[in-house]
């Protein structure tokens, strides 16, 4: 339960946040500004950019410190914590904490989607704005289809 609320929380501010954001960043603002909110689509292609189906399964969620991924084998989001971001006009660089193992004796491997499937490794992402709300996470296995950004109720 704890796990759905932070997402919900996540996803609520970074919905809020999203509607600025189109434009690109503004001076004081983060880098990668023009990204944050919930996107739809990557996994397959998207569907309903506007409602209760985009905004409450989104594929990914970027925040300013934290971008969530949809688990094709689990409910919970992929959580990675941003470490830097690198951008360009259309084009971001994340690099991510890298991911801990989990530890002890009962300890399993870390998640197989962990990271996006990108050529790179599991603690970077490149993404590529393709039109005022639409990316792309170019070469990445994972998401072989463009995102777009969900716009609300």
């Amino acid at each position: 339960m704890r796990r759905w609320m932070l997402v919900a929380a996540v996803a609520a501010t970074a919905l809020g946040s999203s509607a600025g954001a189109q434009q690109g960043p503004q001076q004081g603002e983060l880098p990668h500004a023009w990204v944050f909110g919930s996107w739809t689509g990557g996994i397959f292609p998207p569907g309903e950019t506007s409602g209760p189906s985009c905004t409450g399964q989104p594929s990914v969620i970027f925040t300013k410190d934290v971008v969530l991924r949809a688990s094709v084998f689990d409910v919970a989001y992929r959580q990675r914590i941003i470490e830097t971001v690198q951008a360009s006009p259309d084009v971001l660089e994340f690099r991510f904490v890298p991911a801990a193992g989990p530890t002890g004796p009962l300890a399993s491997r870390l998640p197989a989607d962990l990271g996006f499937g990108c050529p790179t490794g599991p603690n970077t992402l490149r993404v590529e704005r393709r039109g005022a709300n639409e990316i792309a996470f170019p070469n990445c296995t994972d998401f072989p289809s463009p995102l777009q950004r969900c716009v609300g109720n």
